[in-house]
């Protein structure tokens, strides 16, 4: 993957946190934050599901990277999307059920899939 395309990704992410993550802020204290009760509460349910999403698509990008074949890509993305750390831990334990006895835990992060 080309790294100005991640870093343009990455920077995206970061600056669009800090963004969202001071609206809600400015629309009420965390501290005082109860999910979806009140209005002011959508605020940070909003940052919280922004920050989450960006997580998986943080992860994703690695899936991307170790998946050559597209069809692997889309069905994982989808996964990701909709599953989030489910799909995500199913992927890691897939990965780790494919290394060699020998193979160290760490193959699995830069090892590309067939």
């Amino acid at each position: 993957m080309n790294k100005n395309l991640l870093r343009l990704l990455f920077g995206f992410i970061l600056l669009s946190l800090l963004a969202c993550t001071t609206w809600a802020s400015t629309q009420q204290s965390v501290l005082d934050w109860q999910g979806l009760v009140n209005r002011p509460d959508n605020a940070w349910t909003i940052a919280t599901l922004v920050d989450a999403y960006y997580g998986f698509l943080t992860f994703y990008v690695w899936v991307f990277y170790k998946e050559r074949r597209a069809l692997p890509r889309v069905g994982w993305f989808v996964a990701i999307m909709l599953l989030g750390n489910m799909a995500m831990s199913a992927y890691v334990l897939l990965q780790l059920a494919r290394l060699r006895a020998d193979e160290p835990a760490e193959a699995i992060l830069v090892r590309r899939n067939g």
